[in-house]
């Protein structure tokens, strides 16, 4: 029986075809594999440091992508030292705040230069992807879902939305009364939970 599975076993194995060749021609394989075997392995050592590198200069430049930036903002820091001193040896507020004014425009301008520019909400329609709605209230100036007030300025970069701005919009009438009437349930519903 062991000879049967080994029968079909050997079945199974395609045979291999013996050639003849010259030894020279053989020793001349056996090398030319040798040269192809170590070519590749320089090949993926290049590859393993290429990676390697990669991953270093990656962490660096993540460590130093802001360095222009941090370095544009510095001589801000300087000037409100500078207003802040002037403020404290004059007492006057008008000397501050006129320092702390012309810093801000400096300021807005460098961000300019640099691609942020402000959202405009105040009047126009509530669109959530420009603005957060923090507070609703009913008007009967302006129609139902406008920004009627800015509690927080909202910014793009390059037309990209860096941070929304916070709003108040109004909206309908019906819908307060309905909040008010779900409010007043619930507080009557705690009353009665906590009797």
């Amino acid at each position: 029986m062991k000879k049967e599975v080994k029968h079909k076993e050997e079945e199974k194995k395609p045979k291999e075809k013996m050639v003849n060749i010259a030894e020279e021609e053989y020793i001349q394989l056996k090398e030319k594999e040798k040269e192809v075997m170590e070519k590749m392995l320089r090949l993926q050592a290049d590859i393993e440091n290429t990676r390697k590198r990669m991953e270093r200069d990656k962490i660096v430049f993540l460590k130093f992508s802001n360095e222009l930036i941090i370095g544009e903002l510095i001589p801000f820091v300087d000037d409100f030292k500078r207003a802040f001193t002037a403020a404290d040896q004059t007492k006057e507020f008008d000397v501050l705040h006129k320092g702390v004014e012309m810093i801000l425009k400096r300021l807005l301008d460098l961000l300019k230069d640099k691609g942020v520019t402000e959202i405009e909400a105040q009047g126009k329609p509530f669109d959530p992807a420009f603005h957060e709605a923090l507070m609703q209230v009913v008007s009967d100036e302006y129609p139902e879902n406008t920004v009627i007030e800015e509690l927080e300025k909202g910014y793009l970069l390059n037309e990209r939305v860096l941070r929304t701005a916070k709003v108040k919009v109004t909206k309908a009438k019906e819908e307060l009364i309905k909040e008010e009437e779900t409010e007043q349930e619930n507080a009557i519903q705690q009353d009665s939970e906590m009797e």
